[in-house]
């Protein structure tokens, strides 16, 4: 064994590392797992663990969850790192899980990145997970679904952890600078502000909270017994400038709409600017994502329909990788909105039809388009006349498929941007086409 230096003993541990929870009282976020009467706290609670999978994004919790757990049951537990260990480790772990079982006694075996193991080293787990030698809890910032094997994934629950709120965030940096294990013999002054500014800029990530909370401490001003952290201290500790913003407040919404108005201006230059003052001010990157898919229908519509698409996947990748990896798909998404051709049509056409609907809510459906599931539909006339599109050369009739009180009512009017252009000109012919068979009809 390795004999640790007297300086290598008297270094310090790192604030986050000095401030991690051993109780669930003291764990911070994951109340939808772990609040009162939840399923993961019972479980615990009742040293009922089952083989189950943590996965979230980092800073969240994962291995402090298993620490806990480690603190509460009356199993052996073993950690376990994916980063250091092979085959022969696993075997080793293995071998003494099913030692510990003859005896009685349950093994948890922790494992730390299980999406880093290949498939060779999951298997490993496989056989004593399934005859009962372990309970395996592996965490992981990938999805489990495609990080873990099928087979193995099948015998664990997965609990999916969250990214700490704002508001979890700024509790946890409030009880390091009491907590005798973090600040709580100091003196500190610290606007209320500067913990949202850390908030926001961790992101979720109570490990990077925690860090750049440290950071700013240790190297703030000291004046007597005070220390006061400083507007500038923070700014290099995050090492960026402040583009921090209220995301209830004025500017939150002054934002958005800048972004908004310059896709919608074709500006990709401008829409990239507000796009970065937005995320690198901690904005959730979903929801930048969630507004872009909006734009791609209300003001580029069916000129482009390729634009939903894009936006949509953008949403997917931001969801699945998180910052700031996902900065480039959303650059992607807001140039491609920007330089897209622009029509509002769906968006006036729906807003047209909610006004008439909401006016005329008892409008009956016609007989004709109703269906008659039942002898008596069929004699009340549901579905009589009724014309099926596909059974005509053309794919079309002059059945009239609204209320007779908005009979020719237009709400869908393309306009004559990119491929909306084509369909305008298709909607026309079919238009052209309807009126001239109802008055051959009517005649």
């Amino acid at each position: 064994m390795e004999q640790m230096t007297l300086f290598e003993n008297s270094m310090p541990q790192p604030l986050a590392a000095r401030l991690r929870p051993q109780t669930l009282s003291e764990y911070a976020g994951q109340t939808h797992l772990l609040g009162p009467g939840k399923v993961l706290r019972r479980l615990i609670e009742s040293d009922q663990i089952s083989s189950m999978i943590f996965w979230g994004p980092p800073g969240v919790g994962k291995t402090t969850l298993a620490r806990i757990i480690a603190n509460c049951t009356k199993a052996a537990f073993i950690d376990f790192s994916a980063v250091t260990s092979g085959i022969k480790e696993i075997r080793t772990v293995m071998q003494q899980a099913e030692n510990n079982r003859r005896y009685g006694e349950k093994t948890i075996v922790f494992v730390d990145e299980i999406h880093r193991f290949n498939k060779a080293q999951q298997d490993a787990f496989l056989p004593f997970v399934e005859k009962g030698s372990i309970i395996l809890i592996g965490a992981t910032t990938e999805n489990p679904s495609f990080e873990v094997n099928s087979a193995l994934l099948s015998r664990c629950r997965v609990f999916v952890l969250r990214a700490l709120e704002m508001e979890e965030l700024i509790s946890l940096m409030k009880r390091a600078l009491d907590d005798t294990r973090g600040f709580g013999n100091m003196n500190i002054e610290m606007p209320s502000e500067m913990f949202e500014a850390i908030a926001r800029f961790a992101n979720g990530d109570a490990r990077t909270a925690l860090s750049v909370l440290e950071m700013a401490v240790l190297n703030a001003d000291l004046s007597g017994s005070t220390v006061t952290v400083s507007q500038e201290t923070l700014e290099q500790c995050i090492s960026k400038k402040s583009l921090l913003y209220d995301k209830k407040g004025e500017e939150h919404y002054n934002l958005i709409s800048a972004l908004h108005k310059s896709m919608r201006n074709s500006d990709p230059d401008a829409a990239v600017y507000w796009l970065a003052r937005m995320l690198e001010a901690g904005e959730d990157p979903l929801y930048v994502a969630r507004r872009v898919i909006r734009f791609a229908s209300e003001d580029v519509g069916l000129a482009d329909p390729q634009a939903l698409v894009t936006a949509v996947a953008a949403f997917h990748a931001c969801h699945s990788i998180g910052m700031p990896e996902c900065t480039v798909h959303l650059t992607q998404a807001v140039v491609y909105m920007s330089l897209a051709p622009k029509s509002n049509a769906l968006y006036m056409a729906y807003e047209q039809a909610k006004k008439d609907a909401l006016e005329q809510l008892s409008e009956p459906v016609p007989l004709v388009i109703r269906n008659a599931p039942t002898d008596l539909m069929k004699q009340l006339s549901y579905g009589k006349g009724y014309q099926y599109a596909h059974d005509t050369q053309e794919k079309l009739t002059d059945m009239q498929c609204l209320p007779d009180s908005l009979s020719g009512r237009e709400y869908y009017l393309p306009q004559d941007q990119g491929m909306e252009a084509e369909l305008k000109k298709r909607l026309k012919k079919i238009k052209a086409w309807k009126q001239e068979t109802f008055s051959h009809s009517a005649d």
